[in-house]
């Protein structure tokens, strides 16, 4: 799928800041495949231009995938997807699982005197 027509069809919400979304919207393309190692991901300004925000709206997400070594910016070309840019975001959304899920489910677990076996059975059983 194009890339360009892939973020067009990924309309914004109101639910989260519209930066954070652009961000997600691209650690998402990453991680489902439609955005591959060196492709070029749309500009601040062609987020801007799509969206109708304000281009440092745009550039604040961006900015943090650039920051965390996801995308990197090619001076007058464009950005472009690292190639190790799947690999850092999903190290970091485990981590984000076991702290969200994970350790919230062992001290539940815990609380109930429900043992690890039975946890781990119970978690196969699902």
């Amino acid at each position: 799928m194009n890339i360009r027509r892939w973020i067009v069809i990924h309309s914004l919400n109101s639910e989260k800041p519209i930066f954070q979304q652009i961000r997600e919207r691209i650690e998402d393309g990453i991680l489902d495949g439609h955005l591959q190692p060196e492709d070029r991901i749309p500009s601040t300004n062609e987020f801007a231009k799509e969206y109708q925000i304000n281009p440092a709206t745009a550039g604040k997400g961006v900015n943090e995938l650039v920051d965390k070594g996801v995308i990197y910016k090619k001076r007058g070309v464009g950005m472009f997807v690292s190639t190790d840019a799947r690999e850092i975001l999903i190290a970091e959304r485990r981590e984000n699982f076991f702290k969200q899920h994970i350790e919230p489910l062992k001290k539940e677990a815990i609380r109930l005197g429900i043992s690890d076996k039975e946890l781990q059975n119970m978690l196969q059983r699902s």
